[in-house]
């Protein structure tokens, strides 16, 4: 009985010490949601003012973030496109970048738990930016409130900076004057390059980079991304069979 007892006793001092902690840990959640929340925000602005300039209206444009929300894809799309792409291969490469939206998805399922209408707004919000947060912690509440603090956070601010970049880039003069031309290239390279871990991952990288440069002068605008791409997806998945061989 003694023994029982004292387990008892240590487990509701563990208890009592984690409710302790929780509003520490919940502040600091917050606190980097919203860091990244704004950071994320930041590139929002060049979205807006690019995808206007590339041809888009201020309506089209904020439906990509609410909708779309994902920066990959969107500035894939608003590259396609403003560099005289079709639509169908604009939607085929930013299907491409989603892809692993799922993958995180996948991941976060057991952890989130969600049904219904929360798990359509759970999958809306699934991102880079919230995956990291949440697989990050250890705990599972911090986890989850990583997750929806994150992706709301992101979700606000990014469609906030998008409708401010979109409506200031009619007052914007000569967007080649301001190098503009190539913001929408050197945005998605800042968005992958924190994602290449690993020689194999850079090795892959930098190949497909090289298919698609020498591709561009052999087919239509945009149809290079996403031709070397897909020709990444196979070779990387081909590489993780040999090794597991």
């Amino acid at each position: 009985m003694r023994a029982g007892t004292r387990r008892d006793a240590d487990v509701s001092t563990t208890g009592t010490i984690a409710d302790r902690s929780w509003p520490r840990a919940r502040t600091a959640v917050l606190r980097d949601a919203v860091g990244v929340g704004v950071a994320v925000g930041a590139l929002g602005l060049s979205f807006g003012a690019l995808s206007v300039l590339a041809g888009f209206s201020v309506a089209q444009t904020c439906a990509l973030s609410l909708l779309m929300f994902s920066g990959a894809s969107q500035f894939a799309v608003v590259g396609v496109l403003g560099a005289g792409g079709g639509a169908l291969t604009g939607a085929a490469t930013a299907t491409l970048l989603g892809v692993r939206n799922s993958l995180y998805g996948l991941n976060l399922a057991s952890l989130l738990r969600l049904r219904g209408v929360r798990r359509l707004v759970g999958a809306h919000l699934v991102l880079d930016e919230s995956s990291a947060m949440a697989t990050a912690r250890d705990d599972p509440r911090e986890a989850r409130l990583a997750f929806w603090a994150t992706g709301i956070s992101v979700f606000v601010l990014w469609n906030i900076a998008t409708l401010g970049g979109a409506l200031g880039a009619h007052v914007l003069p000569d967007p080649e004057a301001l190098g503009l031309d190539v913001a929408a290239p050197a945005a998605f390279v800042a968005l992958l390059l924190p994602r290449l871990r690993g020689r194999r991952l850079w090795a892959l990288a930098v190949a497909a980079a090289g298919l698609a440069l020498v591709m561009v002068p052999l087919l239509p605008a945009g149809t290079p991304v996403l031709v070397a791409g897909l020709t990444a997806i196979v070779a990387a998945f081909a590489a993780r069979r040999a090794g597991g061989r």
